[in-house]
């Protein structure tokens, strides 16, 4: 089984990276639409009970966020990968200044994720890593980092 670690700042593509990529074959837990920690752990225990693949859909900054995350599904011998999305500020602010209601984060806010952003690294306990950047023709590149 798999679990996917998304790391990136708000609006950097996430979702839409999930969508084309792993809807088909992944659960998506997200903070975003479960809302409580709770309801998060409710959701990974039932994927891991059916060993079901998984991406976690939040920002996931630093290493000591990704870390619970990491641990919990190498617990039941899942494939722990992470997907870094290079920062972008400029486009992101753009992006996200054309989400509607509450899937509009304040600038500030995406700041702050920005600040505290650590770049993930395979001693996390990572078994693959990727770099997913955004090339000219607003495409999604992803490139494994060995």
């Amino acid at each position: 089984m798999q679990a996917i670690i998304f790391i990136g700042i708000q609006g950097s593509g996430k979702s839409t990276v999930y969508k084309e990529y792993f809807f088909d074959s992944h659960l998506r837990i997200s903070m975003d639409l479960l809302n409580t920690r709770n309801k998060e752990r409710k959701l990974m225990e039932y994927a891991r009970a059916v060993q079901q693949k998984v991406v976690i859909d939040n920002t996931n900054p630093s290493a000591s966020e990704r870390k619970r995350y990491i641990n919990w599904f190498k617990e039941k011998k899942y494939e722990v990968v992470a997907y870094f999305f290079e920062p972008d500020l400029e486009r992101s602010l753009d992006w996200n200044s054309q989400r509607t209601g509450k899937k509009r984060v304040a600038e500030i806010g995406i700041k702050s994720v920005l600040k505290n952003l650590e770049r993930p690294s395979k001693s996390e306990g990572f078994d693959r890593l990727y770099t997913i950047t955004l090339n000219k023709e607003k495409q999604f590149e992803i490139v494994e980092k060995l």
